[in-house]
C-alpha cells in the first residue's frame, strides 16, 4: 500500500501508466473483452488486470492519470452494435468517473466496435477489468501535467 494511491492500483499498471507518454492511449475493457489477443499487439505488449468493476478501474486510474486536453476523443467508448446513441448503465457510471477526475464535465465520443478494437491495438496497454456488463469498454488518452507556477 501506497499513501495517496489507490490500492487498485497495482505495480503493473501504475508502471505501465508511468511510461506511457504524452498522446499514448489506455484500454480499460470488460470481461468480454478479446483483451489479451488484442494486448499482445499494443506497446506494452502483455495483458494487465485489475479485477474490479469496470468504474471502479477507472476511477483508480483517472485519479492518477490526466486526459489530453488537445484532442476531441481523449475519452471515449465502445458503441452498442446497432445503436450508437445507446449509453449502457456501466458507460453512465464511467462517464462520471470521468467527469469527477477532471473536475468538470467531460465528453465521452461513442467508436464503432470494430473500430475500437482497431484503436485498442495501437494503444499503449490494455488493463482487462472484473467488468461483467456488456459494452464496458473504454479509451482513456494521456495528457500532460504542466510545471508547477513559480
Amino acid at each position: 500500500m501506497l499513501k495517496g494511491i489507490d490500492p487498485l492500483l497495482n505495480a503493473d499498471v501504475l508502471f505501465a501508466l508511468r511510461a506511457m507518454g504524452h498522446g499514448d492511449d489506455l484500454i480499460i475493457a470488460d470481461t468480454n473483452f478479446p483483451a489479451d489477443s488484442v494486448a499482445r499487439q499494443t506497446r506494452l505488449g502483455r495483458l494487465l488486470r485489475i479485477d474490479a468493476p469496470a468504474p471502479r478501474v477507472a476511477a483508480a486510474v483517472l485519479s492518477v492519470y490526466p486526459l489530453d486536453t488537445f484532442v476531441d476523443d481523449a475519452a471515449a467508448r465502445m458503441e452498442v452494435v446497432g445503436e450508437p446513441d445507446t449509453v449502457p448503465a456501466v458507460q453512465v457510471e464511467v462517464q462520471k468517473a470521468v467527469d469527477a477526475a477532471q473536475g468538470r464535465p467531460w465528453p465521452m465520443i461513442g467508436i464503432e466496435r470494430y473500430a475500437f478494437y482497431e484503436r485498442a491495438k495501437q494503444a499503449y496497454c490494455v488493463i482487462q477489468t472484473g467488468e461483467r456488463r456488456f459494452y464496458g469498454c473504454f479509451a482513456f488518452r494521456k495528457g500532460v501535467i504542466p510545471p508547477d507556477e513559480d
